[in-house]
């Protein structure tokens, strides 16, 4: 697939051109929860309009209370919510909003779900757990969703949980145009941390035009890892260390620290998701690594910026596939 079309506004930022988003009809109805209001409310704006009124609030033991503010009967809903911290709280929001929205006799509910942190859940890696992954899609059709919209998953095989049809963008693009628009990339190498992400790597370095290597990692634990060597040359070169997200930063600073002993010059990394939990931000801001470029699937309160963390956009990209979908044309175009 080729690559985004996207014009530069005067201060840097990147969108679709104003010609591919036309005005909304009256059937079409946005809705956000918690997790990332923001990034809805820039979706709307894309599109032209304003985020439809929801009411989330707690009864006095605790419960989740969701009332949808407007009419949607026979209207064509779309309902924003990444599953960040805290996800099993935004999780319960999301399936409640669906459930009211389907008894409120909208024609169609797509649940918008930039960052699908359940798709690390996607296989029995030990005895008597949950693949939780397609425990959450499961859910999501009981709950009242007819479709899902997400990005970038974790595993490619997520895919096949759900039992409705899903729309899987990617921001592999976007963030191929900032390496290109900021860096000189002659010298670069893409570089996976290791075996399971050297496909995503591999569409990563073919866009960019660069070669790849990939690291030896072993997992100890779930904020653990060790590394051994790496496969490809990266000596004297500037590489850019790929990942479809950035949790603890564990596997991250891991990879630095081996690239840095095989001779790498300057280090950069990209991620879609830039979750940032725990100590990422203490590990990012003592790593020897020049500079960082996130997504906003995931909201970025105050504390955790960093001169070196770049978090680009993905609105424009969510507005045309709703757009693309509201109006039954192909989401796919998007990538020719």
């Amino acid at each position: 697939m080729g690559d985004t079309h996207f014009e530069t506004t005067s201060d840097g930022s990147r969108r679709l051109p104003p010609t591919t988003i036309t005005p909304m009809k009256d059937a079409l109805r946005i809705f956000a929860c918690n997790a990332n209001p923001a990034l809805a409310a820039e979706i709307c704006a894309c599109l032209g309009l304003a985020p439809s009124p929801l009411e989330i609030s707690r009864f006095s033991n605790d419960n989740l209370h969701v009332q949808i503010r407007e009419n949607v009967r026979e209207r064509d809903v779309f309902v924003v919510q990444p599953f960040t911290q805290p996800a099993s709280d935004h999780i319960l929001e999301l399936m409640i909003t669906l459930d009211a929205l389907r008894s409120a006799s909208a024609r169609r509910v797509t649940a918008v779900i930039p960052y699908y942190s359940y798709a690390r859940s996607d296989k029995k890696d030990a005895p008597r757990i949950s693949i939780t992954g397609r425990l959450i899609a499961d859910m999501l059709a009981t709950a009242g969703a007819n479709r899902v919209l997400t990005m970038d998953l974790h595993a490619d095989q997520v895919h096949g949980f759900f039992s409705v049809p899903v729309d899987h963008l990617t921001a592999i693009p976007t963030i191929v145009a900032h390496f290109r628009d900021h860096h000189d990339i002659s010298n670069m190498v893409a570089v996976a941390t290791d075996a399971g992400g050297a496909k995503r790597v591999g569409r990563f370095s073919e866009r960019l035009g660069v070669p790849m290597a990939i690291i030896d990692k072993r997992r100890v634990s779930d904020t653990d890892v060790k590394q051994g060597q790496v496969v490809g040359d990266v000596e004297g070169k500037d590489v850019v260390i790929f990942e479809d997200e950035i949790s603890t930063g564990g596997t991250l600073l891991a990879t630095i620290h081996t690239l840095k002993a095989a001779g790498a010059r300057t280090i950069h990394a990209g991620a879609v998701h830039g979750v940032l939990c725990g100590p990422a931000i203490d590990r990012l801001r003592d790593a020897p690594i020049e500079s960082v470029v996130v997504t906003n699937t995931v909201h970025m309160p105050p504390g955790k910026h960093l001169d070196k963390i770049t978090q680009l956009s993905v609105a424009p990209l969510f507005a045309a596939a709703i757009e693309r979908i509201h109006t039954g044309e192909s989401v796919g175009k998007l990538f020719e």
